[in-house]
């Protein structure tokens, strides 16, 4: 009985499949390939990035609760899922042809990529709530990460062996890995469109955009009287900064404060490789130990973790401790994005879902907005001081790690999930 109630269903699988695609792109263009690009392109200046993630989490961010609102009507969601899946994968493969030195409109493919992935993802996780119960959600959602970590490895391999094969100061090897990222996203995201339907929805009214929007304002009026959906967004809006700041950041960070040479660089994609592969099963451990001592406290302990990795990262002075680094992160990266991911689902009503997970968008990429930004006026300020570029860029960490202790502060007022009580459903 046991093993048929915690076997993934068609369902499930097409869904967390999704996972195994997009976190190629997490991955590759996120945290590895575009960052070094834009490095070649800009003379080595990566931390100018931080404020381009900005942008694009910002158009994220106001996008995302109106989306999600007109979303939950019967049949919108997986249209806007395939839209904006389709948009991150063209343009992702379009990264390939940018002409050399042309960093300006890489900077808006990449704008454009990260609308893609950030859209389609609203919609991704708010699936979460059709294809598997209360009970699986822990497990399914840390299963989507973990499996996602894991099967990035591929794409993001290949994509090394071809930039080594060509060499690390020759541009080709990067575009062939962008097509490699972007055709591997592509195939992973059929099973989703084919298996993947809407549960839980609201019937279809005249006007939907008027009413959407209707709607919309009466759930913002009134969000700070659902107390746990409130205060949760609060802190998640806060610890998830660090958490998206460190994807997007820690290659220009740790090439900016170590001043990598293009051989080191390869070693750092290589250990970034490696950390993929810790985080594997330390998000299915992070489901495991979910289950057995609670949802919010391994929340918890991966917002401590992060604190430590921060701390470690401002005494990095070797090659060698990016990868220390790296198993402290991937050991609680996945873990604490799935987690919640799925405790915010236990505590939203299910038709409304789209709806509130455009919420939890909206404060997941307001917060990716401020981290970058904080870490580029570090170093902007620090320079202005007279520091050099690598102290500058050293001393930057620290602009996110308030973040994370605000973040565990409100999130330590949240109750146990055995005490949670859903939200009303919204009329």
């Amino acid at each position: 009985m046991e093993k048929a109630t915690t076997k993934l269903t068609k369902k499930e699988r097409s869904w967390i499949m999704y996972d195994c695609g997009n976190s190629a792109y997490s991955m590759a263009i996120t945290t590895a390939l575009l960052p070094v690009v834009y490095g070649m392109f800009n003379n080595g200046q990566g931390m100018d990035l931080g404020i381009y993630n900005s942008i694009a989490s910002l158009l994220v961010a106001v996008l995302a609760p109106i989306l999600g609102t007109i979303a939950d009507y019967k049949d919108f969601k997986k249209r806007f899922f395939i839209f904006f899946a389709a948009l991150g994968v063209v343009f992702t493969g379009a990264l390939a042809v940018v002409p050399d030195g042309q960093w300006q409109l890489l900077v808006v493919f990449y704008i454009l990529t990260c609308l893609g992935f950030a859209g389609s993802n609203i919609f991704y996780d708010s699936f979460l709530v059709d294809v598997t119960s209360d009970e699986k959600m822990d497990s399914v959602s840390t299963k989507g990460f973990a499996y996602g970590y894991i099967f990035s490895v591929i794409p993001f391999g290949i994509s090394l062996g071809v930039i080594l094969l060509l060499g690390m100061d020759k541009l080709i090897g990067f575009q062939l890995g962008f097509i490699i990222t972007a055709l591997w996203w592509g195939l992973f995201t059929i099973p989703m469109i084919k298996n993947v339907t809407q549960k839980h929805y609201i019937e279809r009214e005249p006007n939907p955009v008027r009413m959407s929007f209707s709607r919309l304002k009466k759930t913002f009026k009134n969000i700070r009287s659902y107390r746990l959906v409130f205060l949760f967004l609060v802190a998640y809006f806060l610890y998830i900064d660090g958490v998206d700041t460190i994807i997007k950041m820690c290659v220009p960070y740790a090439t900016g404060t170590l001043g990598l040479s293009p051989d080191d660089i390869y070693t750092l994609l290589g250990i970034l490789m490696v950390i993929q592969i810790v985080a594997f099963p330390c998000a299915i451990l992070y489901g495991v130990l979910a289950k057995k001592y609670g949802t919010r406290n391994m929340i918890i302990v991966g917002i401590v973790t992060y604190i430590i990795a921060c701390t470690y990262a401002f005494f990095m002075n070797a090659l060698w401790n990016i990868f220390v680094l790296g198993v402290l992160i991937g050991s609680a990266q996945g873990g604490i994005q799935a987690l919640s991911r799925s405790y915010f689902a236990k505590i939203i009503p299910k038709k409304n879902s789209n709806e509130f997970f455009g919420f939890y968008n909206i404060f997941g990429k307001f917060a990716a907005i401020i981290g970058p930004g904080l870490m580029w006026l570090a170093v902007f300020v620090g320079q202005a001081a007279g520091q050099s570029y690598m102290n500058a860029t050293k001393m930057s960490i620290f602009a996110i790690v308030p973040l994370f202790i605000l973040g565990l502060i409100f999130f330590l007022r949240l109750p146990p999930e055995d005490k949670i009580e859903t939200a009303e459903e919204i009329s």
